[in-house]
Order: structure tokens, then C-alpha cells, then sequence
């Protein structure tokens, strides 16, 4: 919560900061890298950094912030925190590091704002940033009591035991010990964190989804070319070049975007990469029996570009109240619906709880679609694959 003395001055000077987050974040960034060029190269995804994607995340997340404790100071905005604590957690991010972000953040602010940033003004936003840094510290030290490892030690080696070509575009890598002891279990939905020496000596960090249901001693995940400019570093690179035998550094699982317990009504509705959190969920509840009702939405560019395709279908089939519907770009004879996946031709059960994950115009027609059927804002939970570009909208 603010001091009293702080809120005035937060809500008068939001519009501003707010304004100038971009140029802020922009000059953040770039005074970060040039003081600990090690954090572009080993932690930060360049990627993201090159097309702007991260600056953009972290301006959102600080006007979220800030927003959310002006107009609900009484509660915390923990949906918004606890994603950005798991990805952190998936990075080994320590407390340390917070202050190194502190420094070079304020001092952006000072760079960009000038003269509006006076004493009382630079003492209201310390606040909002420890309120934010010292919240998220907290979360990320659970997270890593819960995996079981010393703050920011979350990573392992594991061996490539398999490589399946799924699609053109797509494999599946599945992972094992290499002493040939179980890998720890994961929630379904989680995921973890792949990070790959690359030829210029960079050591770059992705994170990818469990694609196989909990309780295997091996894990899988499933990795898509990236084309584009900039095309995917890491993902071309294992793509192209991981092997059965390989050995890769991966962290412990985590994500907050996870199947909850219970008997009551789901909607799995994912697109493209996206539906490999959802294959985890499926596998687990046929695994255990699971017999609430469970709703699965897939869309995607064709039936050959679907990857899991068959194993999505044999693991519906296996639900007794499991149903499936697919939409395909260009569905040929396949059968599936053609165009965007359309979620109000579906009858949902009352109390459906809704998880999404795909690409963010995806996220935005689905939830949109939900949300005017009549379902919860609440009750529609969301993944997306990258910087979260859309923070606080489905909170």
C-alpha cells in the first residue's frame, strides 16, 4: 500500500510517467545493457529487446502497477505479479538484481522527466518500485522453496532422449536425466526454460511448455521454427540442430497458467504452438479419470501445420465428457471449421472456467467472445508465449 504522502503524488504525475514510459523503458534499457552487457548476452531475449516487444511489457507492467494500487489499495495485484514472478523464477532472476534495475530505471526517469522529477516526486515512485520489486522478490523466493532450489539456482541438465518431427516447422524434444533418475514433477500446464549456447557465445534463455502429462520420468517439450525478423534464436537453433543424445541446461518448471482441481467445467481453447500447455492438461485428466465436462478449441493454419494433431484427438476421446473443435485457416477435407476459431457457436456449461493460450489476437477475440457470452472476466485465464504485451486486461 502507498503512504499517504505518496498516493497524491503518484495519481497527479501517472499521466506523465505514463506517458513517457516508452522513452523511459527505451532509456532504460539501453543504460542497463551498457553498464552489464552480461545481461543481454546470458539473460535478456534479444529478440524481444530488437523488435521493442520488452520495452513495451515492462512500461505496461509498471502503468498496471501503479494504476492498481491507486484504485485498489486495500488488495494486491497478484494475477498481474505472479506471472512476471514465474517468468523470473524460469530465468533464475535474483533479489540482487532488483536494485541493479533500480539504479539504471531511475536514473531513465531523471534523464527523460528533467526538472518534474523533484525529490517528493522521485520518493512517491521509489515506493511504487519496491512496492513491485519487494512483492515480486517474495513470490519468486516461494517459488523456489516450492522447486526445491537456492534462489536463481533452478537449472539442470537433461539429455534429448527423442527427437519426433511433428509438423514442417515443428518437433518435440522428449528429456531425461542423465544418471537416469525421474525429472520432478510439474503442474500441467507449466513450463520451463531451455537455455542454449549459441555460435556468437551467447548463452540465450526460452521458455517452452510441457507438452507431456505430469507424472512420466521424462519430460517433452515441443519447439516451432520462428521465421521473421528477428527470427527465433533459440528455437531455429534446436530446431535445426538438437539430436537424440544432446545435453541441455533446463530449468525447474513453472508457470501460473495451470489446470485446477475440481469437477467443474473447462474450456481449453489454444491456437497454433499454443495448445501444447493444453495437451499436459489433457493428458492428465485422462490419466486420472476425469470425468467433468471439458470443452478443447483449437485453430490453427491446416490440418498439416497442426502439430499433435492425432494425440490431441486420441486424448479427447479418451475424456467421457471431452469434446473437440477445430478451426483451420484452410481446413481442406479435414472437416474442421473454417476461418477463426468462434467460440459462441459452443454450449458451455454454467461456472466454465476458460484457458487460453496463442497468439494475442487470439487471446483478444476468444476472451472478448467469452466475456460477451457471459462468462466471468474472473473465470478466463490466459498464456501468452513471449513479453505479455496485454498485462492486466484478463486479470
Amino acid at each position: 500500500m502507498l503512504s499517504e504522502q505518496a498516493v497524491p503524488v503518484v495519481r497527479a504525475t501517472l499521466p506523465a510517467v505514463g506517458g513517457a514510459l516508452d522513452r523511459i523503458t527505451e532509456r532504460f534499457y539501453g543504460r542497463l545493457f551498457d553498464a552489464h552487457p552480461e545481461l543481454l548476452r546470458d539473460l535478456f531475449n534479444r529478440g524481444n529487446q530488437a523488435n521493442g516487444d520488452q520495452r513495451k511489457a515492462l512500461a505496461g507492467s509498471i502503468a498496471a502497477f501503479a494504476v492498481a494500487l491507486l484504485e485498489h489499495p486495500d488488495t494486491r495485484p497478484d494475477a498481474l505479479l505472479s506471472r512476471i514472478a514465474h517468468k523470473h523464477a524460469s530465468l533464475g532472476v535474483t533479489a540482487d538484481q532488483y536494485k541493479i534495475v533500480h539504479e539504471h530505471l531511475f536514473a531513465a526517469i531523471a534523464e527523460v522527466l528533467g526538472e518534474a522529477v523533484t525529490p517528493e516526486v522521485a520518493r512517491a515512485w521509489d515506493e511504487v518500485y519496491w512496492l513491485m520489486a519487494n512483492a515480486l522478490v517474495a513470490l519468486e523466493s516461494r517459488l523456489y522453496q516450492e522447486a526445491g532450489v537456492d534462489d536463481g539456482r533452478v537449472w539442470r541438465p537433461v539429455r534429448i532422449s527423442r527427437r519426433h518431427e511433428e509438423t514442417a516447422d515443428t518437433v518435440s524434444l522428449t528429456l531425461t536425466d542423465p544418471d537416469g533418475e525421474p525429472l520432478p514433477t510439474f503442474r500441467p500446464g507449466q513450463y520451463v526454460s531451455v537455455r542454449v549456447a549459441l555460435p556468437d557465445g551467447a548463452r540465450q534463455i526460452r521458455q517452452y511448455s510441457l507438452s507431456s502429462a505430469p507424472g512420466s520420468p521424462a519430460w517433452r517439450i515441443t519447439v516451432k521454427r520462428v521465421d521473421g525478423d528477428p527470427a527465433g534464436e533459440v528455437s531455429n537453433r534446436l530446431h535445426a540442430h538438437a539430436a537424440a543424445g544432446d545435453v541441455l541446461e533446463v530449468s525447474a518448471p513453472f508457470g501460473d497458467l495451470v489446470l485446477p482441481e475440481g469437477d467443474g467445467p473447462l474450456l481449453l481453447a489454444s491456437a497454433g504452438i499454443g495448445g501444447t500447455p493444453m495437451l499436459a492438461m489433457l493428458g492428465h485428466l485422462a490419466a486420472t479419470g476425469a470425468e467433468r465436462p471439458v470443452v478443447v478449441v483449437h485453430a490453427d493454419r491446416s490440418p498439416e501445420a497442426h502439430a499433435h494433431a492425432e494425440e490431441l484427438r486420441e486424448l479427447v476421446g479418451r475424456l467421457p465428457q471431452g469434446s473437440l473443435h477445430l478451426w483451420y485457416e484452410a481446413p481442406g477435407a479435414s472437416g474442421a471449421h473454417a476461418g477463426r476459431a468462434d467460440v459462441t457457436a459452443l454450449e458451455l456449461p454454467a461456472g466454465t472456467h476458460a484457458y487460453l493460450c496463442g497468439p494475442l489476437p487470439f487471446l483478444r477475440a476468444v476472451r472478448g467472445d467469452l466475456l460477451a457470452s457471459g462468462v466471468a472476466a474472473a473465470d478466463v485465464h490466459y498464456e501468452v508465449f513471449g513479453p505479455d504485451l496485454w498485462l492486466g486486461a484478463a486479470a
